[in-house]
């Protein structure tokens, strides 16, 4: 089965980052495929790659990236959720005259015609978060 997932929370304000990221690695392991992640509202913060949190915790930036290098999966970050709580990539760097940005390792930035597409080619959609 194809799968496409859309992660709606923070990755440490609710559990739905964690529920997806379980889901997405049980899924993978059981032999199917995850056409996408879409990380959409609150989720695009699962794409910064500048959380730190402590050492006992696990960093969800981390191993999102670290499971999308392995699996060649697409992760998604939503530009319009993004750019409106500070997520940067290098395109949208330099269009919008940062001076930096903090894009984690395999993720990308673009549009709602990516979470369509995705809905379109996959047999399942799997939302995490409200």
């Amino acid at each position: 089965m194809k799968f496409a997932i859309q992660v709606n929370e923070g990755p440490y304000t609710h559990e739905a980052s964690v529920s997806a990221l379980n889901f997405v690695k049980a899924a993978l392991e059981a032999g199917h495929e995850i056409f996408r992640v879409f990380f959409y509202h609150d989720g695009v913060n699962n794409g910064t790659r500048y959380t730190s949190p402590p050492q006992d915790d696990i960093n969800i930036a981390n191993t999102w990236s670290a499971l999308a290098k392995e699996h060649n999966m697409d992760l998604v970050v939503c530009v319009a959720a993004a750019q409106r709580r500070g997520i940067v990539d290098q395109g949208e760097q330099e269009r919008n005259g940062k001076d930096g940005n903090n894009i984690a390792d395999g993720f990308r930035i673009s549009g709602l015609g990516q979470l369509i597409e995705a809905g379109i080619e996959a047999d399942r959609t799997v939302v995490f978060g409200d």
